[in-house]
């Protein structure tokens, strides 16, 4: 109802309380109006893949004895992946490798890439991109196969994720907003922006390490300010511009950052949040469910230090104590409530985050598929749209060089042509230095409704883009103050709004293959 026929009728009524609900109760409704049949925005953010790691050589598999076959549809297209020339003449020391399942599964959980700022741009080396090995691969003290930075994955591995790109859509021109680590990654993801950090220098080891932050612009992993179960130690780091989270607030959109283990297992005498809870990952370690990176405890606005609960299920992608963030149980708590926000940011346990060196594809392909599985079910699929991606490349070999969008002179730290050249010596937006960009390219699977089927976006995008879907989708505006949104690129290439298509693709965890009965996958 318009809010003046409401306010005509509250006036013939004379009942001054009932004529204010009802026109914020109109407010709500229209703040919630979309551009587009998309109702709901559903962000999973993983952990340290390039897009080659995953998808090479996609969509052929090698499809050896004893390991889950793949076999594409006839018409699917291609990919910016591998060729056979730089499978057997790579420029690196190195050549690429395929990983065996089994190799997935004993080597990833055990051996680690170097994905510093600085490291991932001296591997590109200017556009020769062949200082993987050197730059980014194990170091030697790790007793890791020194070529282990090479290898990638097939369809035999990762079954569910070259499925899903089978039914739904995938890009192979999305990119890092910059170089660098997953913290890096998750910034941009909620503000297309590194830059405006305080304190404006820190380093590690108390000053006698490298660079956290550097002249106000966060270059490495460093703990968030506002957050007691911050994963990092040392200085914590706000940022003080805005963050997508600010955006959907002024416009009462619900939203919500959802996290695994983010409920604290206790609370201190002086009221800090005890983040406990521990499984067992890939590499038989007890670890740490919760995982930090959650961009939005860096800003004052959108922070829960604390890790305070909402006052209520109702309250869950609402404005109160818990300040939009959440455990990741209260989401399908809330779903069940009929209470799935509008935008969604899904962090599962750290074990199953596919981070080398503690988890791996296999655990990682069991948490998705049962998460996009549950989401599937929910009665608000039909306007959901899901974007699957990850927050960095760990320094995984990628034979792209990212395009060189917006520079960096920092002497000694930026390296992307050599020590002298840098990162370039042109764009450098709002004037901010130490974001070099843009970084490794990434996997970016779409999966909706109105996703193109066994469709292949070859247009540029970035982390930021993820954003600027969003900010045009409710017609948010621009976050300002240098943030990348303002030249993300556009991901609806991959969409089609007028011919949805609503069957579901409900797959098995372990194999990654169809689970029958599958109706609806036509």
């Amino acid at each position: 109802m318009a809010p003046s026929r409401i306010a005509g009728r509250c006036c013939v009524f004379v009942i001054a309380i009932a004529c204010a609900i009802s026109l914020t109760a109109a407010r709500a409704e229209d703040s919630a109006s979309t551009q587009t049949p998309i109702k709901h925005v559903v962000v999973i953010f993983q952990e340290n893949q390039s897009f080659d790691h995953y998808f090479a050589t996609y969509p052929r598999a090698a499809n050896l004895p004893g390991e889950h076959p793949f076999h594409a549809l006839e018409d699917t297209p291609a990919v910016n992946g591998l060729t056979e020339e730089l499978r057997t003449h790579n420029p690196n020391s190195e050549p690429p490798w395929r990983m065996s399942r089994a190799q997935a599964a004993g080597m990833i959980p055990f051996c680690d890439n170097d994905h510093e700022y600085s490291s991932e741009q001296k591997a590109y080396d200017g556009g020769r991109l062949d200082k993987f090995v050197e730059s980014t691969g194990p170091k030697p003290s790790s007793q890791c196969p020194r070529n282990f930075v090479m290898g990638y994955l097939d369809g035999n591995t990762i079954t569910a994720l070259w499925n899903y790109a089978q039914r739904f859509s995938m890009s192979d021109n999305f990119f890092n907003s910059t170089y660098g680590p997953s913290m890096l990654g998750a910034i941009n993801l909620a503000s297309g922006q590194t830059g405006g950090a305080l304190p404006r220098n820190v380093h590690a080891f108390y000053g006698l390490g490298p660079s956290l932050v550097l002249n106000g612009t966060m270059i490495s992993n460093v703990a968030a300010a506002f957050d007691d179960c911050a994963e990092e130690r040392g200085t914590g780091v706000q940022f003080t511009g805005k963050n997508i989270g600010d955006l959907l607030n002024a416009r009462a959109i619900t939203w919500g950052w959802f996290s695994a283990g983010f409920a604290p297992t206790k609370t201190s005498w002086t009221g800090k949040a005890v983040c406990g809870l521990k499984h067992v990952a890939a590499n038989g370690k007890n670890i740490l469910v919760y995982d930090d990176p959650d961009p939005f405890n860096y800003f004052v606005s959108t922070a829960n230090q604390h890790h305070k609960p909402p006052a209520s299920l109702t309250m869950v992608g609402s404005s109160d104590q818990a300040s939009h963030q959440y455990d990741l149980d209260l989401l399908w708590q809330a779903a069940t409530a009929g209470r799935f926000p509008a935008v969604v940011f899904i962090r599962g346990p750290q074990e199953t985050d596919g981070h080398p060196g503690y988890s791996g594809p296999l655990p990682e392909q069991e948490f998705l598929v049962e998460t996009i599985n549950r989401l599937q079910a929910l009665p608000e699929w039909d306007s959901t749209l899901v974007f699957l991606t990850w927050d960095d490349s760990d320094g995984w070999y990628d034979h792209v060089m990212p395009p060189n969008v917006n520079h960096s002179q920092l002497p000694g730290i930026d390296q992307l042509f050599g020590k002298d050249g840098m990162c370039g010596s042109g764009v450098l937006l709002a004037g901010i230095q130490g974001r070099c960009g843009y970084g490794p390219r990434l996997p970016l699977l779409i999966l909706s409704p109105y996703a193109k089927v066994n469709f292949v976006d070859h247009d540029l995008s970035d982390q930021s883009s993820i954003i600027r879907f969003i900010e045009d989708n409710w017609n948010l505006g621009r976050l300002g103050g240098g943030s990348l949104d303002e030249m993300a690129g556009s991901l609806e290439g991959s969409l089609d709004f007028k011919h949805p298509h609503l069957g579901r693709l409900i797959l098995d965890g372990k194999t990654g293959e169809p689970s029958p009965p599958n109706p609806g996958t036509n």
